[in-house]
């Protein structure tokens, strides 16, 4: 056990951690490193050039005489991610926080390193991109000298482009990080921190032995939903699967054992011998909360059990996604889910179109809410069709969060602008370093929601960064605002919003509306109310026909038998015609802004 040592990388996003994962991986001489960041293998990632999965990898290397196995966890940057690196810190001992040496601590930075502090995690700095031009070793240096009270020698300069330092990580890793305690003659107890589908073998669960051994055909139990098993094959984690006899106390691998059921695998269960079984389960694992909510739909009825089995495999391998059944009078069955963020819900989005073939309707995003009725019991509401009547409601709260701001001091004004229009209140804001300042907001969740990060970077030119943390639920005054097409609620249209904002986004919702609804032969009224108040209105214009075209001359009063014959068929169409909505209209809503 000496001589394993588990670790991860955690950074804020693109400050360089595949491409260093890589330089270590080709020194160590594990794999031939062909192309950049080897350990992103979804075609998604390639893409994007992000990291949305954690990739646990196995190495070998030799210092002064003996030979260490080091087990690197590669960790995603994104705050939308920020549940994969807290379940990659709990299956290791230490971590390299790696900082941009020509950005400097940002926001992620901060957030992750206090996880890995959490988990009494042993931190290395790593000074990352120190052969570009625009670095700046010297400033950065301080700034991490100042967050984790470490000395100037502590911090290792290197270059994840060049190979520099990559010797002194290295040896860091091996004299700095301590090996895994555990005892090897105890019952085998095994904490599963992630899971990935296979269309051939089944579920396949990576986990890290903290106490025991386990042997190739061995019975095993889940704890958490003690179901048993047998071992059929398990080994280590190298570019591929990599099997093995035996895994003992400290190593990190994988189980084969032909579970066919997505539910039967819960991240954070831990597995124990059925002959020999421990005492109890490990604890300290977080359970995911969601943030964003959303229905997914299949665009075809018939799909929705493939939906379910999509969504299901989908969990395994991403277990910040929750999901429940729902059904909506516009769009038929389908699932309510969570989301960590929006960019959580587009890369989810596109993983069923990839990977499932799915496609999918996504309704408009909103967060939980808590609505208090008049005899003072509590309801959580994740969706608006689930209010109750508003004269049985006492009061709602909202969930808010902590935000911090990351930025240098020339985009203070706009920033303050922005989080001021989405009912952000000043907590405190204070000095990093030089021009850079960190701001601390309390905000609705509900309002950075959908477009709050995007408008952020673009008004600071990329240069702020965001992370942000629930601190609970707050009273606020919200209203639900529907859409009515002659007088009949639309309730996929129907949205939660605060009273300052209703009478704005009743009438820009109209107004697009009025665009995107083709024309019948009658007219529809686009109605925008909260309650039984009517606060917007459009009206889409009926098709006419010309029916007095075939009178030429003649006395007026033919004309106006004609016209009264039309007006009494059109009373009739308009009491049995209804309005379909056209799904472009629900996903234009989405993009008011």
């Amino acid at each position: 056990m000496e001589h394993i040592r588990n670790f991860c990388i955690i950074a804020h996003i693109d400050h360089g951690k595949s491409t260093l994962a890589d330089r270590l991986l080709e020194r160590t001489q594990t794999i031939q490193v062909t192309e950049g960041q080897m350990l992103d293998d979804m075609e998604l990632e390639k893409e994007r050039g992000i990291t949305i999965k954690s990739h646990a990898i196995q190495m070998e290397h030799e210092i002064d005489g003996k030979k260490y196995i080091l087990n690197l966890i590669d960790t995603p940057g994104h705050v939308d991610f920020a549940y994969e690196v807290s379940r990659s810190i709990a299956a290791c001992e230490g971590c390299l926080l790696i900082v941009d040496s020509t950005q400097g601590v940002q926001a992620q930075t901060i957030s992750n390193l206090y996880m890995a502090i959490e988990h009494d995690l042993e931190i290395i700095p790593v000074l990352n991109k120190c052969d570009m031009p625009n670095s700046m070793p010297e400033e950065v240096s301080d700034e991490i000298i100042e967050l984790l009270g470490c000395k100037e020698e502590d911090i290792i300069h290197a270059s994840g482009k060049t190979g520099q330092g990559i010797d002194e990580i290295l040896r860091a890793v091996v004299e700095r990080i301590p090996a895994p305690k555990g005892d090897p003659n105890a019952p085998l107890q095994a904490l599963i921190f992630d899971s990935v589908f296979n269309s051939f073998r089944g579920i396949i669960a990576y986990f890290k032995i903290v106490n025991g051994s386990i042997r190739k055909g061995e019975d095993v139990l889940f704890v958490n939903t003690q179901k048993q098993y047998d071992a059929d094959e398990i080994g280590v984690l190298k570019m591929d699967l990599s099997p093995r006899k035996e895994l003992t106390c400290g190593d990190v691998g994988y189980i084969v054992s032909g579970i066919k059921t997505a539910t039967e695998v819960k991240v954070g269960d831990t597995i124990t011998s059925v002959a020999n079984p421990c005492a109890k389960a490990i604890e300290g694992f977080e359970e995911v909360k969601p943030m964003v909510f959303a229905g997914i739909y299949p665009i075809e009825t018939e799909d929705f059990e493939m939906l379910r089995a999509s969504l299901e495999k989908l969990q395994l391998n991403d277990a910040s996604l929750t999901f429940t059944p729902e059904s909506s009078v516009a769009l038929g069955f389908g699932f309510r889910c969570g989301f960590l963020g929006m960019l959580h819900m587009e890369i989810v989005q596109e993983r069923l179109d990839r990977e499932f073939n799915m496609n999918v309707i996504t309704t408009v995003p909103n967060v939980s809410y808590q609505v208090y009725d008049k005899h003072g019991e509590m309801k959580e509401v994740h969706n608006p069709a689930g209010m109750p009547d508003i004269l049985e409601i006492e009061h709602i709260e909202e969930p808010y969060i902590r935000a911090s701001i990351i930025t240098r001091t020339d985009y203070i004004g706009n920033i303050m602008t922005l989080c001021l229009s989405k009912r952000g209140e000043l907590i405190k804001q204070e000095y990093v370093s030089g021009n850079r300042v960190e701001l601390h907001y309390d905000m609705p969740l509900a309002e950075i929601v959908i477009d709050f990060y995007d408008k952020l970077k673009s008004i600071s030119k990329g240069y702020a960064s965001f992370d942000y943390h629930p601190i609970g639920f707050r009273p606020s005054k919200l209203v639900k605002l529907d859409i009515l097409l002659n007088g009949e609620p639309v309730d996929a249209l129907s949205t939660l919003t605060h009273v300052d904002n209703s009478v704005t986004f009743g009438r820009r919702m109209c107004e697009k509306l009025k665009e995107l609804l083709p024309r019948q032969q009658f007219d529809i009224a686009i109605q925008a109310a909260i309650g039984a108040k009517i606060i917007a209105r459009e009206t889409v214009k009926q098709v006419r026909k010309d029916v007095t075209a075939k009178c030429y001359g003649g006395d007026i009063s033919r004309k106006r038998k004609l016209l009264e014959k039309q007006k009494r068929g059109k009373k009739r169409m308009k009491e049995i015609g209804n309005v379909q909505v056209p799904q472009k209209a629900f996903l234009a809503v989405l993009k008011l802004d």
